[in-house]
């Protein structure tokens, strides 16, 4: 199936987000072998549960390639929690603004996306307003 363009797009951010993830669990895993962890079990799952995360969003990446809606649903729902995310971090004093956008800002233009993607494709199968 050839995806559209706006499905295609938030695939690919949706495959960024779980690359940057898989970076995020490969510096984790560095930092714990040097010894900077002060508690091994909360860093190994930390560890895991960014592996998942990473895993779900290119799980979506794929489904959304598809079609799928249930791909498009976890991603609206991950995109959502990004931007909640980056918005908690504003509460921070200095708040970390290269956080906040490189957060937040992917996650806005994945909702965009995600929301636009599933509107188009739902547009041509509703009927039309003479009954047809």
């Amino acid at each position: 199936m050839n995806a559209p363009g706006l499905a295609r797009a938030a695939a690919a951010v949706l495959a960024l987000e779980g690359i940057a993830l898989v970076v995020i669990a490969l510096i984790e895993t560095f930092g714990l072998g040097s010894g900077d962890a002060a508690n091994l079990a909360t860093a190994l799952a930390l560890i895991v549960l960014t592996v998942i995360g990473a895993a779900a969003l290119i799980a979506f990446a794929i489904g959304t390639l598809r079609g799928l809606s249930w791909a498009r649903s976890g991603g609206v729902v991950l995109q959502v929690l990004a931007v909640a995310l980056a918005l908690a971090a504003l509460t921070l004093q200095p708040a970390p603004w290269l956080f906040v956008v490189a957060v937040g800002a992917p996650g806005i233009l994945g909702f965009v996306l995600l929301i636009s993607s599933a509107r188009r494709e739902i547009e041509p199968n509703e009927p039309s307003a003479d009954g047809e």
